[in-house]
């Protein structure tokens, strides 16, 4: 039996009553792979930002076979990602936490697929499969980000209390419409960034805070895998300690402004860029429509908005190289 995001309040209840009797839930770990670890990164950071009562950690699916935390196991709560339920990689990790009396969640695409035998709970989240995810007509609430980050939040709120609940619940009412309204509103502009950036070989990606998931996301799976750009995600956090040496007036940076506790990161890097840099792409999630979601919680909501308007970007660079988004050279074509 598979799930929807509507589900998980109630998922997340059982759980907890089930392990009540076996000292309670102490650790919840995301685990993905690619971009399926990237989605994941809003509810990486609502656990360290707002719970204290609950470890919690994003792991690569493969890093988190081989290199274990030690508490893991039948306190614990794993919730991975896994697209079309058939990376190996995921697989071995939801087969270590049945192994390990984990509470085992999976938030995945397709309803039946090899992964689904090692779940306790199948969570199927909306996705845009038309080509380059440009239909557009999905409930991006339902997402796999924002199905994972419910797991978050309803962890939090059943154990200890979230005070910005219901502003929360609120902002996920209203995403829907803001990334729609947004995707039209950078229409012109990705055709304008499609033909100037046609010809580059390296563009990069920054960003910061809970939506800095959607900026490693664009530069590995978009310019580096489905173009085979090299690309690298800067922090901007960290720019000033290493990667802004690279800056100049020919290298192009496409950087995410989000709105909440980290803008000030962004905005000093991009005061930095403008002053060093000619070529500069700006996503500004307050541009864009975000800050109509209460400051309390629009931090976990620049991921979905970002990782949405990004689509309208890829379409048109692909259409100018002439690189359609699936051409892979090795992926799912030779061993690895």
């Amino acid at each position: 039996m598979s799930y929807t995001s509507k589900d998980i309040k109630n998922i997340v209840a059982e759980i907890l009553e089930n392990k009540k009797d076996k000292g309670g839930v102490k650790s919840l770990y995301f685990v993905g792979c690619g971009g399926s670890l990237g989605a994941l990164y809003p509810a990486k950071t609502f656990m360290e930002k707002e719970c204290s009562n609950i470890k919690s950690a994003l792991i690569n699916s493969n890093e988190f076979v081989h290199s274990t935390p030690k508490d893991f196991g039948e306190n614990s709560i794993i919730c991975l990602s896994c697209h079309k339920g058939n990376t190996p990689e995921t697989i071995a990790a939801a087969k270590l936490g049945k192994e390990k009396g984990a509470a085992v969640i999976i938030l995945t695409w397709l309803e039946e697929s090899e992964i689904v035998e090692f779940g306790d709970y199948i969570i199927q989240y909306s996705f845009d499969a038309s080509p380059d995810h440009l239909k557009g007509d999905i409930d991006y609430a339902g997402e796999k980000t924002m199905c994972a980050l419910l797991v978050a939040v309803e962890t939090l709120q059943q154990t200890a209390g979230y005070e910005n609940y219901d502003k929360f619940y609120e902002g996920l009412g209203m995403i829907t419409g803001i990334i729609r309204n947004a995707r039209k509103h950078v229409q012109a502009r990705a055709e304008q960034f499609a033909e100037t950036y046609k010809d580059d070989t390296v563009i990069y990606t920054m960003g910061s805070g809970a939506g800095y998931g959607a900026a490693y996301m664009e530069s590995i799976c978009i310019f580096m895998e489905m173009q085979w750009l090299d690309s690298s995600s800067i922090h901007t956090g960290e720019y000033f300690h290493g990667p802004f040496e690279i800056t100049d007036a020919n290298r192009p940076f496409m950087i995410q402004i989000s709105e909440g506790s980290t803008r000030e990161l962004d905005e000093r890097a991009l005061k930095f860029l403008h002053t060093y840099a000619k070529r500069i792409e700006v996503l500004d999630a307050k541009e864009l429509g975000l800050s109509t979601i209460d400051a309390s919680v629009v931090d976990y909501f620049n991921h979905s908005l970002f990782n949405n308007v990004y689509p309208i970007y890829n379409h048109e660079l692909a259409e100018k190289k002439e690189h359609p988004l699936s051409t892979r050279r090795y992926m799912w074509k030779v061993e690895y």
